[in-house]
């Protein structure tokens, strides 16, 4: 049986800029920190964060969970702890848990802005100093927090624990992706020639949030909620099965 040989040039690009996220995540925190976000909304102001939730659910309108695999801070410090630690995925059994979480975080949004009058004023840099978050008064707490929270669920769960039980931000694009699914507007996909695979399961092993890829290419369904849109099944799989493609269907 062939041996699937990892390719070396995506999935280490897409590593280190996700790591790289996590890096800077003390300086931009602010921006996708759902109660600093949630607070200015209540005051009637627009943040730059609000504006970067926008413009990740239009991002899914095209490219789905990209952002999930390539640049969101919280996968770059779980992907770290997965090389420090190696834990498994121990259950998807908790993968709904993440839709109360986001209708009790994005509801309250939604609430802080109805309650505010809706927005009236703009500061982009909303609990920050000069930009950097971690310099703002409060900024330290408001950090910790949210790493506790990954590396609590990370723990619990494993390999992206809070990926798919917490994170708010990934239904935010799962929801994103249904929507361009039902419409069927051309969009980033992963696809599969499943007559050339060798079921050496490779694809599988690679992939960062633990699907059952190999299952996915001998079905001919390569949509998957969870999905990331990473690539690193397709760099792994030794017979190019599976690859990217810009499609309509």
């Amino acid at each position: 049986m062939t041996e699937c040989g990892p390719g070396p040039s995506r999935p280490r690009i897409r590593k280190t800029l996700i790591i790289l996220s996590f890096l800077l995540y003390p300086a931009t925190f602010a921006y996708i920190s759902c109660p600093i976000i949630t607070e200015a909304a209540s005051l009637g102001i627009v943040t730059a964060g609000l504006l970067v939730f926008a413009l990740l659910f239009v991002s899914s309108l095209v490219a789905g969970r990209v952002w999930c695999g390539y640049l969101c801070p919280s996968g770059g410090l779980q992907e770290l702890f997965n090389l420090a630690f190696k834990t498994p995925l121990r259950t998807r059994k908790m993968d709904w848990l993440k839709y109360p979480v986001f209708l009790w975080i994005y509801g309250g949004l939604a609430f802080a802005i109805w309650s505010a009058g809706g927005p009236s004023t703009i500061d982009l840099w909303y609990r920050t100093d000069h930009g950097i978050s971690i310099l703002a008064a409060g900024g330290i707490a408001a950090f910790v927090g949210p790493v506790f929270m990954i590396v609590l669920f990370t723990t619990i769960f494993g390999k992206r624990g809070f990926c798919h039980t917490f994170c708010p931000i990934a239904v935010l694009l799962i929801i994103g992706r249904k929507v361009r699914n039902l419409f069927s507007w051309p969009a980033l996909h992963l696809v599969a020639e499943k007559d050339r695979c060798i079921d050496c399961k490779g694809c599988s092993d690679a992939c960062p949030m633990s699907l059952d890829v190999h299952g996915m290419v001998r079905q001919g369904a390569m949509e998957q909620a969870e999905c990331i849109l990473c690539g690193d099944c397709a760099e792994t799989c030794p017979n190019g099965v599976i690859s990217f493609a810009w499609i309509r269907r």
